[in-house]
């Protein structure tokens, strides 16, 4: 089974690029975020020609997260508990239907800046959120994976230029630090077990030529669960898609599940 997460960075900006990926890649499963549309304006059925069940959970202008499926979803849910007076959009997760059953969370962490605001105290008060939900599903024991824009770099290996990122969000000590709390719930960084090289980016900002001079940061991650771990074989980080034409600042990344 293959599993994928993008930002996209607007689906209806970029739907021909994002559908050319898709036709390319044809992942099993895929979460999207930034998709900046409310549920109505979602291309669902650009998607469902594709053969992809969808389910969308969207927001106007800002945020907004779906997922596709090629089987069926179920225990749909939407939002992130925690907080019954959030509105962002930024949460989606299903039960994938098959032989054997994948809970799948889709993910848009908030990114946090500028430092010391509320908008920072924001994302470590989400990441908390996600912290507890996120040790409710490993109870289940089951294959679970929760992939999306973390907006977190883990290490300095992660970043092209780690001095540049120590005042920003992305790099704080308590960012990371509520990232490394989520693994040690029990959870696997997915490129970490299949790779873990220095260098291997997913984000690339628009300015002062990032891509050209790979100037990146990995971002975008999945983290899995004991039983979805135990069956990972493969990790991609799809970085051409980024000098493609009107590209998103993020590359789709795959995990592929033996399921």
């Amino acid at each position: 089974m293959r599993l994928a997460t993008w930002n996209v960075n607007s689906i209806n900006a970029r739907l021909e690029t994002v559908l050319g990926w898709f036709e390319e890649a044809m992942p099993d499963v895929a979460v999207l975020q930034e998709i900046k549309c409310v549920d109505e304006k979602f291309p669902a059925e650009a998607f469902e020609r594709l053969g992809y069940n969808v389910a969308v959970h969207g927001q106007k202008t800002y945020n907004g997260v779906a997922m596709l499926s090629k089987t069926p979803m179920e225990d749909i849910r939407r939002g992130l508990p925690g907080d019954d007076g959030d509105e962002q959009a930024r949460y989606i997760e299903a039960v994938i239907s098959g032989p054997r059953p994948v809970r799948m969370a889709g993910i848009y962490l908030p990114n946090g800046n500028p430092v010391g605001t509320e908008k920072f105290a924001y994302k470590l008060a989400w990441m908390d959120r996600l912290h507890r939900h996120a040790a409710e599903l490993l109870k289940y024991e089951e294959p679970l994976v929760i992939a999306g824009d973390y907006n977190v770099i883990p290490r300095p290996e992660d970043a092209d230029k780690p001095e540049g990122w120590l005042g920003d969000a992305l790099f704080q000590p308590e960012s990371r630090a509520a990232y490394r709390a989520l693994q040690n719930l029990g959870l696997t960084d997915a490129f970490m077990q299949m790779d873990g090289s220095a260098g291997e980016y997913t984000f690339w900002d628009y300015q002062a030529g990032a891509w050209p001079r790979n100037h990146g940061i990995r971002i975008d991650h999945a983290l899995l669960s004991p039983q979805a771990a135990d069956r990972l074989t493969g990790f991609e980080i799809h970085r051409d898609v980024r000098g493609r034409e009107k590209p998103s600042d993020h590359v789709p990344v795959v995990v592929e599940l033996n399921i």
